[in-house]
């Protein structure tokens, strides 16, 4: 890397590239984003209005250091642009005790001091009398959990990149990077750049911009359906509290923004494949329709049972559900962030931080090993220009 201000490209604007950027520009590099949608744009994994926010983790434990340093960069991007984004209302988790999920759960508490606890069934009934509560159901109170709004997060990571000089190139597609002797060079709208580091954040494009991801990478394509409340206020976001059950099989909830209800979504592989991004079905079929409209009528009888709206998006998963961030395997001056999984934007942040980390000073002390992006037999390298 030059001794001079590093000169830092961020590829894709989304979850980690808006917050790659922000982390980027606010530790001094010289940083040009490209995006080929609009900044907050409703085609990938940060659509939907909300997003949950949990400490206390199904996935591995492991991740609650990195979740607590995600949550001190949602305060500091919220007070740098006075707008609040995460809300800390707590979040239930349900399932069988003897699930992997709640074991998790169990060791996030016992291991890092998460501020959680196990409620007695009555005691939940009583306290969140819309909630599913099952006589088998171990209930768990994270109450450094809620909710976040992706949209506008990633906006506001933006627009503070931006503040703090960096430049956004929307609508503007990359064909490709070429890595030399004397740096990365970026190739788009006919001409290219020259770069000390690139970070390729390109959410479920990665498989097409970076070819190796393809085989690690299955893009999916995650509905989400929202139910208006029989009763007004009762899943109002200030007291019904997003959710997140592990069996039969994995689902979650929020309360809808506007406090008319709750939406509704379902985890990883029950999603339907995308076999190419850029033809994304849309529209959300009568099936689907009924697989919601089945869990809302079973679960939630203060619900209306037919969805107002359902919208479709995009999400990368890998095989073991885990992210790919880090360098590229032979290639140090190029950094990845992506298939996360359906569990990445409350990271994003931290994620965003960690690949500032590796653009400037070549390493990151925050990182974890489960996210190895060389963990697979086929792993990313460095894309070159043909």
């Amino acid at each position: 890397m030059s001794s001079a201000r590093p000169r830092v490209a961020v590829i894709g604007l989304g979850s980690v590239g808006s917050m790659a950027a922000w982390r980027l520009a606010s530790r001094g590099a010289d940083v040009i984003g490209y995006e080929q949608f609009g900044i907050a744009h409703d085609r990938s994994a940060h659509g939907g209005e909300s997003r949950i926010f949990r400490t206390a983790y199904f996935e591995d434990p492991e991740y609650v250091p990195l979740l607590r340093n995600a949550n001190t960069l949602w305060r500091q991007l919220e007070a740098a642009t006075h707008t609040e984004l995460l809300t800390l209302t707590g979040h239930l988790m349900l399932g069988d005790v003897s699930s992997t999920q709640m074991a998790n759960v169990s060791t996030s508490i016992d291991q890092f001091g998460v501020d959680a606890a196990v409620i007695p069934r009555d005691e939940a009934r009583s306290r969140w009398p819309q909630h599913p509560i099952r006589d088998d159901d171990i209930v768990v109170l994270d109450r450094e959990g809620g909710y976040l709004r992706p949209e506008l997060a990633v906006l506001h990571a933006a627009r503070r990149a931006e503040a703090l000089g960096a430049q956004l190139r929307t609508y503007t597609t990359v064909e490709g990077i070429d890595t030399r002797d004397d740096g990365v060079w970026v190739n788009s709208a006919g001409q290219a750049e020259r770069y000390d580091h690139v970070v390729i954040t390109t959410g479920p494009w990665a498989g097409k911009f970076l070819p190796d991801l393809a085989p690690v990478i299955d893009v999916r394509r995650p509905v989400s359906a929202w139910f208006v409340a029989k009763e007004r206020g009762l899943f109002d976001p200030a007291t019904f509290l997003c959710f997140l059950r592990a069996t039969p099989a994995e689902w979650y909830g929020l309360p809808a923004m506007d406090g008319s209800g709750v939406k509704l979504g379902l985890s990883g592989e029950v999603n339907s494949p995308v076999a190419d991004p850029d033809t994304l079905d849309r529209t959300v079929s009568v099936d689907e329709v009924q697989t919601f409209r089945a869990l809302a009528a079973e679960f939630f009888p203060d619900l209306y049972p037919d969805p107002v709206r359902v919208t479709a998006y995009m999400e990368g998963y890998t095989p073991d559900g885990h992210g790919l961030v880090g360098q590229a395997r032979d290639e140090d001056r190029v950094t990845i962030a992506t298939g996360l999984s359906g569990h990445g934007f409350k990271l994003a942040p931290a994620l965003g931080d960690i690949t500032a980390d590796y653009a400037l000073t070549g390493s990151s002390d925050n990182n974890l090993a489960l996210l190895d992006p060389n963990r697979f037999p086929t792993a990313p390298t460095a894309p070159v220009d043909k």
